[in-house]
Order: structure tokens, then C-alpha cells, then sequence
């Protein structure tokens, strides 16, 4: 079974730093572009941040461009997001996706979510 698993939430004051981590299985993580989504109460779901599978390039939204960092360990078949300068607006569920970008329309896996909640 596919399994993607989001550890490292959890609470943080404002301008503090957290490191959110995704753990995948059952799948060959080489061909899968990872991303980083988040969706906060009564707002869209964001995508946040993405790398690629072939050249490892990173996408970033612009409003997190300048403050989170996402990387990925092939050996492990992880993919990490660390977000600095954290702001009351980054309170949201915060998702890991996968992609398989060997076709247009491959195939998508979630993860549950982990909660992240900025708050003095």
C-alpha cells in the first residue's frame, strides 16, 4: 500500500522556525514529484512548494518563497519543508503530495495531514 506520512507539526510562536517531514512507502520514490500543500479553516487548499522528480528543480508559492525551504532524500524516500519566520496566517492543515510525473495524468497520493499552529 501507498503510504505518505506527515511528522513535525505542531505548535510554534510567532516568527519561530518548524521542520515538516514526509515519509513515503509502497511506491518507487524516484519517479514521483513531491509537494508540500496546506489548507487553513475556511480557506483553499495552497500549494506551497514543489520538487521535481527528474531535476530536482523547486517551485515555490510566492508567498513563502522568501521563508520555507523544501528538499527531498531520495535514499529515504522523504521529502522535507522548513518554514522560517513563521506567521499567524501559516496556522493550517498542512498536506504532503505525491505525483507521478512519468505521464501527464500519473498518479496522485495524499497524506493524512499534520496540523501546524502558530500562536504566542
Amino acid at each position: 500500500q501507498v503510504q505518505l506520512v506527515e511528522s513535525g507539526g505542531g505548535l510554534v510562536q510567532p516568527g519561530g522556525t518548524l521542520r515538516l517531514s514526509c515519509a513515503a512507502s509502497g511506491l518507487t520514490f524516484t519517479h514521483y514529484s513531491m509537494s508540500w500543500y496546506r489548507q487553513a479553516p475556511g480557506r483553499e487548499l495552497e500549494l506551497l512548494a514543489t520538487i521535481d522528480d527528474f531535476t530536482h528543480k523547486t517551485t515555490y508559492a510566492d508567498s513563502v518563497k522568501d521563508r520555507f525551504t523544501i528538499w527531498r532524500d531520495d535514499v529515504e524516500s522523504t521529502v522535507s519543508l522548513q518554514m522560517s519566520r513563521l506567521e499567524f496566517q501559516d496556522t493550517a492543515v498542512y498536506y504532503c503530495n505525491a505525483r507521478d510525473s512519468r505521464a501527464i495524468w500519473g498518479a496522485v497520493y495524499w497524506g493524512q495531514g499534520i496540523q501546524v499552529t502558530v500562536s504566542p
